[in-house]
C-alpha cells in the first residue's frame, strides 16, 4: 500500500503545469531571439502631426509609411542582426533582458516609470493597511450590507467602464483592487471577480470609448480624423460592452457565492479568507481614528481623479498621491494608536507593501526586454518589429475591403502582446493603417476602431502587460489561472469584436 501510494504521489508530481509568467517571458525571449536570425532590419523615416484635443494643440511623432526601408550592406545584401547570447556595456543581449528591460524607457512610462509606480504604490498601501482601517471598515459594510452585496458589482463595474472610457483608467485601478479583492473574498466572491470589476471593466471603457485620450484622441489625431468624431457609434459599443461585462461577472460571481471551491483562485484566495477567520470571533472596532485613514483615502482616489482629468497627471503624479496618502494615514495611525502603530512601523510597513507587488514590477522589466530583443520599438531604429509592422501592412492590403478591416483588428491584437501602450501602439501603427484603409476602401474610422478594440481587449490577458501583472500580484493570483479563465471572455470579446468591425465596414463608419 505505502509502494502504491508513492507511486501516485510520484505520477502526480509528474503532471503538467502551466509554466510561471517568468518561464513564458524567457521562452518568448529565445523566440524573439530567433527572430532576429531569420527577419532582416528595416526602418522609417519620421515625421510630427499635430492634432486638436479639447481645445489644445497637441502633437506625435510618426513614421512615413511609403519611406519603409530595408537595411542592405555594402554588396547590396540584406540585413539580418542577429542578437548576441551577451552584450557587454550597457547593450541588449540575450541573457541582458532582464536588467535593460528594467531600465528601458523613462518615468513617463514602461518599463522604469512602471516599475517604480508598482513599488510606491504597494508601499504606500502596506502603511494604510497596516492601520487596520480597511479591514474595520470591511467588516462593517459587510454587515450593513448582508443580502444586498450582488448590488456592489454591477455599480461598481459600470463606474470603472466610465473610468477606462473616460480617462482610460488602467494603473489607477491597482489601489482600489488592494481594498476591494479582500472585501469581496470575504462577501464570498473571489478574486477573479475583483479582478473583474476593477481592471476588466477599466479595459473594456478603454477599448470602446469615444474620447480616451490615450488611445482614441492619438489614433485619431495620427490618422487625421477628426478627434472625438464617431462618438455615437463608439458610446453604443460602450454601453453594449459594458452591459455584457456586467451580466457575465454577475453571472460568474453568483456561481462563485454559492460554491467557492469552483473557483481557479479558491487556493490564492486563501490568504484573505484565513485572515478574515481568524479574526471572525474578534471584536473589531470601527473607530474614529479609521474613519478618518478611510476618508484621507476616499479624498486621496478624488485628488487622483481630479488630477488625470483636470491636468493629465500620470505615473509620477498618481505614484506621489498616493505616497502622500499613505504617509498621511500612518500619521493618524500614529496618533490614534491604530494598530500600535509607531514612526518605525511606516517604514517597515512600506518595505513590505512594496515586497508584495515586488514580482508584478520584474514582469514588467522582462516583458519590456521582449521588445528590446527584438531591436526596440522606434520606427528610425532597423528593427526586427518594423519590417514585421510593414509586411503585415502589406499583406492585409492585398485582402478585400471586409476582411482587411478585420485582419486590421486581429494585427493590432496581437501587436499589443510587443507594443502594449495605447499611446505608443496608436504612433506606431496608425500611420500605416490610416492610409492602408484608403488603399482597401475602408474608412480610416474602421481602422481606428480596429486599433481600440484590439489594443484593449488583449490587455486583459497578454502577460507583458505591467498593469495587469500588477493586479494580479495584488489578488495573489498567478497569471496562468487568470489565463485559464479569462480565455473564454477573451472568445466571446473577439467575436463580438469582430461583428462590430464587420458592421462598421457595412455602414460606412465614418
Amino acid at each position: 500500500m505505502a509502494a502504491e501510494n508513492k507511486k501516485n504521489q510520484k505520477n502526480k508530481n509528474r503532471t503538467w503545469q502551466m509554466p510561471d509568467t517568468y518561464v513564458i517571458i524567457f521562452f518568448v525571449v529565445l523566440f524573439a531571439a530567433l527572430l532576429t536570425y531569420l527577419i532582416p532590419v528595416g526602418q522609417f523615416d519620421t515625421k510630427d502631426i499635430t492634432y486638436v484635443y479639447k481645445g489644445v494643440e497637441k502633437s506625435r511623432t510618426v513614421p512615413i509609411p511609403e519611406s519603409f526601408r530595408i537595411l542592405t550592406d555594402d554588396a547590396g545584401e540584406t540585413v539580418k542582426n542577429g542578437i548576441k547570447w551577451f552584450e557587454p556595456g550597457g547593450g541588449v543581449g540575450v541573457v541582458n533582458y532582464t536588467f535593460e528591460g528594467m531600465v528601458s524607457g523613462s518615468k513617463w512610462g514602461s518599463a522604469v516609470g512602471v516599475i517604480a509606480f508598482i513599488l510606491v504604490i504597494g508601499g504606500a498601501f502596506g502603511i494604510i493597511l497596516k492601520t487596520g482601517a480597511v479591514e474595520a471598515g470591511m467588516l462593517q459594510m459587510i454587515k450593513k450590507t448582508k443580502g444586498a452585496e450582488s448590488a456592489i458589482i454591477p455599480i461598481l463595474f459600470v463606474l470603472f467602464s466610465i473610468g477606462g472610457a473616460v480617462f482610460g483608467m488602467g494603473e489607477e485601478a491597482i489601489p482600489f483592487a488592494m481594498i476591494l479583492v479582500p472585501i469581496l473574498i470575504a462577501m464570498g466572491y473571489d478574486a477573479i471577480t475583483g479582478i473583474m470589476i476593477t481592471y476588466t471593466a477599466t479595459q473594456i471603457g478603454f477599448a470602446t470609448s469615444w474620447m480616451n485620450p490615450f488611445s482614441v484622441a492619438i489614433a485619431q489625431g495620427v490618422s487625421g480624423v477628426p478627434v472625438m468624431s464617431g462618438a455615437g457609434f463608439r458610446f453604443f459599443m460602450w454601453v453594449f460592452f459594458t452591459a455584457l461585462g456586467v451580466v457575465y461577472t454577475w453571472r460568474y460571481a453568483k456561481k462563485i457565492k454559492k460554491n467557492p471551491t469552483l473557483s481557479l483562485s479558491y487556493e490564492s484566495d486563501a490568504y484573505y479568507r484565513d485572515d478574515l477567520k481568524s479574526k471572525e470571533n474578534i471584536e473589531v472596532k470601527f473607530e474614529f481614528g479609521h474613519k478618518l485613514v478611510l476618508l484621507t483615502v476616499f479624498l486621496g482616489m478624488i485628488w487622483v481623479i481630479y488630477g488625470v482629468m483636470k491636468y493629465e497627471y500620470y505615473l509620477p503624479e498618481i505614484a506621489t498621491q498616493f505616497f502622500v496618502m499613505g504617509i498621511v494615514s500612518g500619521i493618524i495611525a500614529i496618533i490614534f494608536k491604530l494598530n500600535d502603530m509607531r514612526v518605525n512601523d511606516i517604514a517597515s510597513s512600506f518595505r513590505d507593501g512594496a515586497k508584495d507587488l515586488l514580482g508584478a514590477a520584474l514582469v514588467v522589466g522582462m516583458a519590456k526586454g521582449i521588445v528590446l530583443v527584438l531591436g526596440g520599438s522606434d520606427p528610425t531604429t532597423p528593427t526586427v518589429l518594423n519590417t514585421v509592422l510593414h509586411a503585415i501592412g502589406n499583406a492585409i492590403g492585398s485582402l478585400p475591403a471586409t476582411i482587411s478591416a478585420w485582419f486590421m483588428f486581429v494585427f493590432q491584437s496581437v501587436f499589443n502582446f510587443f507594443v502594449v501602450s495605447g499611446s505608443g501602439q496608436a504612433a506606431l501603427t496608425m500611420p500605416l493603417m490610416a492610409p492602408l484603409a484608403d488603399l482597401v476602401g475602408v474608412t480610416r474610422q474602421v481602422a481606428v476602431l480596429a486599433f481600440q478594440l484590439g489594443d484593449g481587449f488583449t490587455n486583459l490577458i497578454v502577460p507583458t502587460s505591467g498593469c495587469l501583472m500588477g493586479m494580479l500580484a495584488v489578488a495573489r493570483l498567478d497569471w496562468s489561472k487568470w489565463a485559464k479563465f479569462q480565455i473564454k471572455f477573451q472568445g466571446i470579446l473577439f467575436i463580438l469584436a469582430s461583428i462590430f468591425m464587420i458592421g462598421a465596414v457595412m455602414i460606412g463608419f465614418n
